[in-house]
């Protein structure tokens, strides 16, 4: 006789590695947590930060863009100029936006206070001699978010948008 096994299939005890958690894209920032942001990063006088935060909401750049930008790209003869216009490294496309002027001034600052010259790397990360790294760049956004009461894991649109006094 034919010996009959079980024919219920065994039971998986992997879990999968996105069970629970949010995946894609994550939603925008609104207006009010971009102020808010901004105006925590003036108080407490971070100005790489605030230079840093202005010129990837005013270029709308990849992070890999905003952090591999050198003192010329944005201020040629030592002052922020108005345009831009910046090659992307994944597309090889030319961007061309404009500098709000809080967004120079920010920038201005921040040449001022760090004593950049020409040809060095905008935003420096722990090496000295090398650009800040997009993971660098990414816990510092996770943090503005976490600062102002957003759940950085979740994006804008699924957090608690109290943002205690602050509006757009």
């Amino acid at each position: 006789m034919t010996d009959n096994l079980s024919t219920i299939p065994a039971v998986s005890k992997r879990v999968p590695w996105n069970k629970g958690k949010i995946v894609g894209a994550k939603p925008p920032l609104r207006p009010k947590h971009v102020w808010s942001i901004r105006t925590k990063l003036q108080v407490e006088g971070r100005m790489r930060d605030l230079a840093l935060f202005d010129v990837a909401i005013d270029s709308k750049l990849r992070g890999c863009d905003v952090v591999g930008l050198k003192v010329d790209d944005l201020a040629p003869g030592g002052y922020t100029a108005d345009r831009a216009t910046i090659r992307q490294k994944k597309s090889g496309r030319p961007v061309k936006f404009e500098l709000t002027e809080s967004t120079r001034q920010a920038i201005d600052d921040y040449l001022r206070a760090a004593g950049k010259k020409s040809g060095e790397y905008l935003f420096t990360g722990r090496r000295r001699s090398g650009h800040m790294t997009t993971r660098q760049y990414a816990r510092l956004l996770s943090n503005w978010i976490a600062d102002i009461g957003l759940d950085p894991r979740a994006g804008p649109a699924n957090s608690d948008s109290s943002l205690s006094g602050f509006s757009a």
